[in-house]
């Protein structure tokens, strides 16, 4: 399908669709492109790419697909550069977790439309290349969140990577997938990132950490996930989460109201209406 496919961040999500699209046939080389030297011995050595260069180059030249595979605000900023060293049949693509801001960037860089902002849905809190796995798209969404100057040849193609890799496509408009995903994705990681950062604040908070057991491990297993990249997210995608997290905070404020007074019933009317909902996307297919 793709004779040359260029990833750019060759960590778990940029080095699992690099497994993965080798692993099915669908492209015939990979390039992989690391700034870490550390991390670049180990995509070799996984077998992630047949090589792996520093920086952005003439292998553009090359390349019929480009995968941004970086941070979000690093996507934003590569998408110029890559616009100046790929050809112009090259199609281009991201994973990122934010798409209005990197979507408006990349119809900026590629006005032709041959820009397809996309996202997948899979991760773990591990990362770097020897996190990477080829079926970890298997049975996720890619959610593509097409302009109105986007190429549907381009999305036909791209999609058609992202299903042979295992992947359910979705279509959704950009500025409602930043909504839906600071709702579901961004709020969960900062409420584990304050909770263990609320934790160590308290009078001998690294003593009551020793007592913890699967409650708190289970609520805040996302806060290991790497720093960086959360913080790019939080601040690409502040409106959409500031709102949630209004929405968040009153939820809280009536849990407060009801325990402070000794509200039993409204306790356990949310509680109730939260469990049902739980249990709802826990079971659902």
């Amino acid at each position: 399908m793709f004779r040359e496919m260029v990833v750019v961040g060759v960590g778990l999500i940029g080095g699992s669709l690099a497994l993965a699209a080798r692993k099915a046939g669908l492209v015939e080389t990979v390039v992989g492109v690391e700034a870490d030297p550390a991390h670049r011995e180990m995509a070799l050595a996984a077998g992630v790419a047949d090589r792996v260069t520093e920086r952005l180059s003439g292998d553009l030249a090359r390349a019929d697909l480009v995968v941004l595979a970086v941070p979000v605000t690093g996507i934003a900023a590569l998408l110029p550069e890559v616009a100046r060293f790929a050809s112009e049949t090259c199609l281009v693509t991201d994973v990122g977790s934010v798409k209005g801001p990197i979507l408006a960037a990349g119809d900026a860089a590629f006005p032709d439309g041959r820009f397809v902002a996309g996202h997948p849905i899979a991760g773990r809190e591990r990362s770097g290349p020897a996190a990477a796995r080829p079926d970890l798209f298997e049975q996720a969404n890619w959610i593509v969140t097409p302009s109105t100057r986007t190429r549907a040849d381009a999305v036909d193609r791209v999609a058609a990577l992202w299903r042979g890799v295992g992947t359910q496509v979705v279509t959704m408009e950009a500025g409602w997938h930043d909504e839906v995903f600071a709702t579901v994705s961004h709020l969960p990681h900062l409420v584990a990132y304050a909770l263990m950062d609320a934790v160590l604040g308290m009078a001998r908070g690294e003593e009551r950490l020793k007592f913890s057991a699967g409650g708190l491990r289970d609520f805040t297993r996302v806060a290991a996930s790497h720093p960086i990249m959360w913080r790019d997210i939080f601040l690409m995608n502040r409106e959409q989460i500031l709102r949630v997290l209004a929405a968040y905070r009153e939820a809280l404020a009536g849990l407060e109201a009801a325990i402070r007074d000794g509200d039993g019933e409204a306790l356990t009317a949310r509680l109730s209406r939260a469990r049902t909902a739980q249990e709802e996307i826990t079971h659902r297919p």
